[in-house]
């Protein structure tokens, strides 16, 4: 089976589970803090090791996780490991986030610029995204700074990506200037 059919099915569970009973903002929230734990490389490889025995993992989690998460969270991270489903936790904890959005009609946006925005023009991109029909309930906009764009912006939303930089433009005139000058 493949990872991500692995990791939707689990998110799947859980995120119903959650809703049932009544925990859903709160095992998002612990989703949220679980997938930054996985930013740390060791944390990251230990839940991927096969060499570490799961009783072990679990105990980590605990340590780490017991009063700072729910107690479904908990339960999920635990039943996930003791199965031996713990290498796929950081696709699980993706997949469940992406469902979260899903049902909540969370459109995620980010958008790369040469230079930091300011709130206003935050809000004016929210605007114009739900202007043009893309999203109907709430815009999640993360930003990110290359200075290596020189000017414009890149904005991808899912698997779509529209790249208004200047560092494209001129990546493009390059191009047509080497395919006139080889004629």
């Amino acid at each position: 089976m493949s990872v991500n059919r692995i990791a939707s099915r689990y998110a799947k569970s859980l995120l119903q589970l959650a809703e049932e009973q009544g925990q859903l903002e709160a095992v998002r929230a612990d989703m949220d803090t679980f997938q930054s734990a996985l930013s740390h490389r060791e944390f990251y490889l230990l839940l991927k090791s096969p060499i570490v025995h799961a009783d072990k993992k679990i105990s980590i989690l605990n340590a780490i996780f017991k009063d700072r998460l729910n107690p479904l969270t908990m339960a999920f991270l635990r039943i996930s490991v003791q199965k031996g489903r713990e290498p796929y936790l950081t696709e699980m904890s993706g997949a469940f986030i992406d469902q979260y959005r899903e049902i909540k009609n969370i459109l995620s946006l980010k958008v790369i610029s040469a230079s930091p925005l300011d709130e206003q023009v935050r809000n004016r991109i929210k605007e114009q995204v739900k202007a043009s029909g893309l999203a109907s309930g709430d815009i999640q906009l993360e930003t990110v700074v290359n200075p290596d764009l020189i000017g414009g912006f890149i904005l991808e939303l899912g698997d779509k990506r529209y790249d208004a930089s200047v560092s494209r433009k001129l990546d493009l005139l390059r191009k047509e200037i080497n395919t006139k000058v080889t004629l």
